[in-house]
């Protein structure tokens, strides 16, 4: 089992690595975070990222899916922008930036999924 610290520093090791950050969907605060600098401001891009995930959320529950959120992939033109809410602790999720053009997005959701099983809050 991997703390809250660890578990992001392990993120953080990914190649392409921005920033991360772990967030409250329901208040938009970070509870921690890695990297970001002047690449991201990663505070302003969790609070913008909680909205994202209430909006797919409610749209799940609209449609009457019965399903939940594995991850959230926005694609820009040098970044990716992975969400993954944790199913182990509801209302949480994890917010990774990767360079577009050194990261592996394929390993990147691996190591998430990963880093998720071990991760205590």
């Amino acid at each position: 089992m991997a703390d809250l610290k660890e578990s992001v520093q392990k993120i953080a090791e990914i190649e392409g690595f921005i920033g991360v950050s772990v967030v409250d969907s329901n208040s938009g605060m970070m509870l921690h975070s890695e990297g970001g600098g002047s690449a991201i401001n990663l505070e302003l891009a969790a609070a913008g990222n909680t909205e994202v995930v209430r909006a797919k959320r409610k749209t799940i529950n609209n449609l009457g899916l019965n399903d939940e959120i594995e991850d959230i992939l926005i694609t820009l033109g040098k970044q990716y922008h992975l969400i993954r809410p944790l199913s182990l602790q509801d209302g949480l999720f994890v917010y990774l930036v990767l360079d577009k053009a050194r990261g592996n997005l394929a390993m990147a959701r691996f190591l998430l999924s990963d880093v998720e099983k071990a991760m205590v809050i």
